[in-house]
């Protein structure tokens, strides 16, 4: 559904992307990760025709986006919240979505009811919106044309738990229908529990591109039973590598499929299943961006004295 070949965009000596090559699957959440200026929104910018390439192709069921001709109606897209007129209320704001499509006017409604904005809060002006209800009304928009792909940067940005939940199901749902959807954001916990697939940038290139059980099998896994020693011995005859604490815990390089498989064959009980660290997303993504990170630390820096921070 959309394939970046090849991408590239320079701005004079600044190249913000550089060869970028990968595919976002129907059926499939692609979380497209990346740190801080890494060429995430220009990939995005790039895909959505608000910006040319230099250089590779960037499409969406294929064509590019600015050859469809009702693209509403194929590619639901919601880049920045922030950006939807302040003067208009939410209704006016879907209404001259729904007009420019040509869609029935049904559809303001059932999109609204979709994203939980009350026919109260609907008749508001944008601009006294809070940020996660600017949110819901973006992705109303996006979705108002029944598109087959969601291309998306930031959506959960705003939006309190029981939203981020709701933003979730909803994106789920949309891929199990077959739809595409191409994610961007920074809640890295999110993506590792909505994402098929991960795609991580830096310096505008793939450093890391597969699906999410791949690229987080390597993390190692946690498994607690009652008889450490025994579900070590049982994951070493299987051929992997398995540490035994003295909690109870067992920390071994298998993935959490296989450790827990290890464990079922030996008829040892588990209590505890989970990537080592729990947090395995973030120690992947921290790996392979510590070279375009804006927080590393430099060579010679001076160490900041204690107290200096009180």
């Amino acid at each position: 559904m959309i394939r970046i070949a090849s991408l590239t965009r320079r701005y004079g000596d600044l190249t913000a992307v550089d060869d970028l090559t990968f595919t976002a699957s129907p059926g499939r959440v692609t979380g497209f990760l990346g740190p801080n200026g890494a060429g995430k929104s220009t990939t995005l910018r790039l895909l959505t025709g608000l910006a040319t390439p230099t250089a590779g192709t960037a499409t969406v069921l294929g064509r590019r986006y600015a050859d469809l001709p009702n693209p509403g109606l194929d590619v639901g897209v919601l880049l920045d919240a922030s950006a939807q007129h302040g003067g208009r209320t939410g209704r006016e704001t879907l209404v001259l979505a729904q007009r420019t499509m040509g869609l029935p006017e049904a559809q303001v409604d059932a999109m609204l009811d979709l994203v939980g904005l009350t026919r109260t809060e609907s008749r508001r002006r944008v601009r006294d919106y809070s940020l996660g209800m600017r949110q819901r009304l973006g992705i109303a928009t996006a979705l108002l044309g029944d598109p087959r792909v969601l291309i998306l940067d930031e959506p959960a940005n705003g939006l309190d738990p029981a939203g981020i939940r709701w933003m979730r199901d909803l994106l789920r749902s949309f891929a199990d229908d077959g739809g595409t959807v191409l994610l961007s954001s920074h809640l890295l916990a999110e993506i590792e529990a909505i994402a098929d697939d991960i795609v991580v940038i830096g310096h505008g290139r793939v450093v890391a591109a597969g699906s999410t059980a791949e690229l987080l099998d390597g993390a190692g896994t946690l498994v607690r039973a009652h008889d450490a020693a025994a579900l070590s011995a049982a994951l070493t005859s299987a051929g992997y590598r398995a540490t035994a604490g003295a909690d109870g815990a067992v920390v071994t390089d298998a993935g959490t499929v296989d450790a827990g498989l290890v464990a079922f064959a030996a008829g040892l009980p588990v209590t505890e299943l989970r990537c080592a660290d729990g947090t395995a997303l973030e120690e992947m993504f921290l790996d392979l961006t510590a070279d375009d990170r804006r927080d590393r630390p430099s060579v010679g820096a001076v160490p900041i004295p204690s107290g200096a921070l009180a």
